[in-house]
C-alpha cells in the first residue's frame, strides 16, 4: 500500500518555541500524509526506561544477538503500540511503504525477524506516534512550529539520536543557533 504524500519520507523538525513540550527538539519521520491526515514517528528522543532487549523480553521474544538499541518516544498517540521504520530489504505482510525508501511495520513479525538476525538491515523502533487529523498538519505547516527537512538513511538510522535535530537543520543549511523561538510581524 503506497502512501501518497508530499511529506511522507521526509522529517519534520520542531522549531524552537513550538509551544508543546512533548515536541521540543522533535524529529518526526513522516510515514503517511494524505487527505485523511498524517502519521509520523518520533525518532529524536529515546525512552530511558526501556531498550530493545527489554521490549523483546516483554513480548516473549528471545533477543538473540541483536544489540540492545534504544527505543524512541514515537509520539503521544497510543504510546503502548510499537512501530518499526525500516529499510525495504525486509517486508512483512502488513508493511506500509513510506515514500520511496522505507517501510513501516507495526506487527510482531518484524521484531521476531530482527531478533533472529533476518530482519531489515536498517531500522529504528518507536513506541507511540504523532498523528494529525485531515488538514491539521497542513495548517500547522503555515505557522511557526514545523520545518520539513530531507530524511536521509544516515539521519534516521545511523546518527546518534541526540544529534538528529541539529543535523536535520544543518543538512538544510540552517544554523540552529540562529533560530528564534518566537515569531514577529512586519
Amino acid at each position: 500500500m503506497e502512501s501518497p504524500s508530499y511529506l511522507a519520507g521526509q522529517c519534520l523538525l520542531a522549531m524552537p518555541g513550538i509551544g508543546d513540550p512533548r515536541f521540543e527538539h522533535a524529529v518526526i519521520a513522516m510515514c503517511v500524509h494524505d487527505a485523511g491526515g498524517a502519521l509520523g514517528l518520533g525518532v529524536g528522543h529515546v525512552m530511558a526506561e526501556i531498550g530493545l532487549h527489554g521490549l523483546l523480553t516483554q513480548l516473549e521474544i528471545e533477543p538473540g544477538r541483536v544489540a540492545d538499541l534504544p527505543i524512541h518516544y514515537g509520539g503521544p498517540v497510543e504510546p503502548q503500540r510499537g512501530f518499526v521504520l525500516h529499510s525495504q530489504d525486509w517486508r512483512g505482510e502488513d508493511s506500509l511503504i513510506v515514500g520511496t525508501r522505507w517501510a513501516l511495520t507495526s506487527t510482531l513479525d518484524v521484531l521476531r525477524a530482527i531478533a533472529e538476525g533476518n530482519g531489515p538491515s536498517k531500522f529504528t523502533i518507536s513506541l507511540g506516534y504523532a498523528g494529525w487529523s485531515a488538514g491539521q498538519l497542513d495548517e500547522e505547516m503555515t505557522r511557526h512550529g514545523w520545518f520539513a527537512a530531507h530524511a536521509s538513511d544516515e539521519l534516521l538510522f545511523d546518527l546518534p539520536t541526540e544529534k538528529r535535530w541539529k543535523r536535520g537543520f544543518s543538512e538544510a543549511g540552517i544554523d540552529v543557533r540562529l533560530l528564534a523561538s518566537t515569531t514577529g510581524n512586519a
